[in-house]
C-alpha cells in the first residue's frame, strides 16, 4: 500500500506544469526536479521527485545524494545500467525500481542503449535544506 502511495504521487509529480529546477549533470543527461514539498507531518524533512533523462548512450558521472537522502528510484523508459556501493553492476529495465541509502555512492547511473533514450524516477525523502541532489565524485 505504502508504494502504491508513493507511485501515484510521483505520477502525479510527472504531470506537474512546472519544472523547480533543471540541470544537465553530463553532456546528454538532464536532471528535472517535478515535485518538491516539505512533509508536513515530518518536520524538516521533504519529498523531492526528480526525472532523469538520458540521450542514448549517456549517463551520469559518479556521485553521491545528500547524506540524509534516502531515494526510490524506477526506470520509465528504456533501460539503466546502474551500480551503488559493492553491489555488482546491474542493468534495470523499464518498471524496474531501486533504492538507495543515506549515503550510498551511486558509481554508475548509464543509458544501457546507444540508440534508445531512457529514463528514470526518483524519489528523495530528504532534509529540506539540502538543495543540491546530485554531488558528483571530485
Amino acid at each position: 500500500m505504502k508504494t502504491t502511495a508513493l507511485l501515484l504521487a510521483a505520477a502525479a509529480a510527472l504531470f506537474a506544469t512546472s519544472v523547480a529546477a533543471q540541470e544537465t549533470i553530463a553532456p546528454g543527461a538532464k536532471v528535472s526536479v517535478v515535485f518538491d514539498q516539505a512533509l508536513p507531518n515530518v518536520p524538516g524533512k521533504s519529498m523531492r521527485v526528480v526525472l532523469v533523462e538520458y540521450d542514448p548512450g549517456a549517463g551520469s558521472h559518479s556521485h553521491r545524494h545528500p547524506s540524509s537522502a534516502f531515494i526510490y528510484a524506477r526506470v520509465l523508459e528504456g533501460a539503466i545500467r546502474s551500480k551503488v556501493n559493492d553491489e555488482p553492476e546491474h542493468t534495470y529495465q523499464a518498471g524496474e525500481s531501486w533504492t538507495e541509502k543515506p549515503g550510498d555512492h551511486h558509481q554508475v547511473s548509464h543509458n544501457a542503449s546507444d540508440t534508445q533514450p531512457a529514463k528514470l524516477l526518483a524519489v528523495f525523502v530528504v532534509d529540506t535544506s539540502d538543495h543540491k541532489i546530485v554531488i558528483p565524485d571530485k
